[in-house]
């Protein structure tokens, strides 16, 4: 009995160190402030972040949650919003989708099947994943259920993906593609791959999420929000960030652990879009910021020569985000595409 709990002890201890020593060295640091933040925003009841009209889309027994903003005055076109890996509809921020129905578009935004509000998908395996090609027909279903022939795609890092195959395979329904810090093959063994971020993630996960509490997990994605911006002079709205993941918590389904998994596989089973990218003859934008340290800017610099006339704008500076300094250029640069669809 006296050697278990001896062995029970030393365990313990040993997971003690391991936990100090990961919390002593994430390498990312929070911003000052971010206590007093995270207080102030788990004292209140998270603001109202839906202010549209929401509604169910289905696409083969899946549910797609989404939002649909509309203008004050007539309809100029829709403007169709998808997001990336784990993440819900919601990093489309209010601020983001305003500059667009400030301009007389019709804004949506959705969740992704495994995040949010849509169906977290229970029946998966790694023998049977879905892929982006299922994900594509999942906004497809959006446009259906909200009877829209044609939108201007707008998508970011997995998002961005999900939108050139919609584009490939669906390019009746587009009137246009942004594509914004993506890819056309992640898994391009000639771009070194950020294996980095994938361990500071993972040490993040351990520092916040080990011990879960709604402090640590808003601290979780503060963090998070730093480690994507790279070398970004500039300063995140972490009051944001932390209102967003306590909306996520408190008013919707929370974080579904198995998205990721579930998303990454989507990705590494789809493989190249890269020889199908030429198929796309709408008015296409690559954005992409010079500084992301998730997906190399060589990805742009890859994939946008691969689409006929595709325009591109490349930001000094930007990492994996889209940081509020550069919105307004970013939304110039997507309505002079959709210009030219007119």
């Amino acid at each position: 009995m006296l050697k278990k709990i001896l062995a029970g002890f030393v365990t313990l201890l040993i997971i003690l160190v391991i936990g100090v020593f990961i919390y002593a060295n994430t390498g990312i640091s929070l911003p000052t402030g971010t206590d007093t933040i995270v207080n102030e925003v788990l004292d209140k009841e998270p603001p109202a972040l839906i202010t549209g009209e929401t509604g169910l889309a289905g696409n083969n027994g899946i549910n797609i949650w989404y939002e649909s903003k509309l203008p004050s005055d007539s309809i100029k076109g829709i403007v169709l919003l998808v997001m990336g890996l784990g993440a819900s509809a919601m990093i489309w921020d209010n601020e983001f989708c305003q500059l667009f129905v400030d301009e007389g578009y019709q804004v949506i935004r959705y969740d992704n099947r495994d995040v949010g509000m849509s169906t977290w998908v229970s029946d998966w395996s790694e023998d049977k994943p879905y892929t982006l090609a299922d994900m594509a027909k999942d906004g497809i279903a959006v446009l259906d259920a909200l009877q829209i022939d044609k939108a201007h795609v707008v998508g970011a890092s997995m998002g961005g993906m999900i939108a050139q195959q919609m584009a490939i395979n669906h390019q009746d329904r587009l009137a246009s593609l942004s594509s914004i810090m993506s890819s056309g093959f992640m898994m391009d063994t000639d771009i070194a791959f950020p294996d980095h971020m994938n361990q500071k993630l993972i040490k993040l996960s351990l520092k916040y999420l080990l011990f879960s509490s709604d402090a640590n997990r808003l601290k979780f994605h503060i963090a998070n929000q730093q480690l994507l911006k790279g070398n970004g002079d500039y300063t995140n709205n972490i009051k944001r960030s932390a209102q967003t993941t306590l909306f996520e918590l408190k008013k919707r389904k929370g974080y579904n652990q198995a998205s990721i998994d579930h998303q990454v596989k989507a990705i590494e089973a789809s493989g190249s879009r890269l020889n199908e990218l030429s198929q796309i003859k709408i008015p296409t934008l690559i954005i992409h910021g010079k500084s992301d340290p998730l997906v190399r800017f060589e990805h742009a610099q890859k994939y946008a020569p691969l689409i006929p006339n595709a325009d591109t704008l490349y930001i000094d500076g930007m990492g994996h985000d889209l940081p509020h300094i550069y919105r307004q250029g970013i939304k110039q640069r997507i309505l002079k595409t959709i210009a030219k669809a007119s």
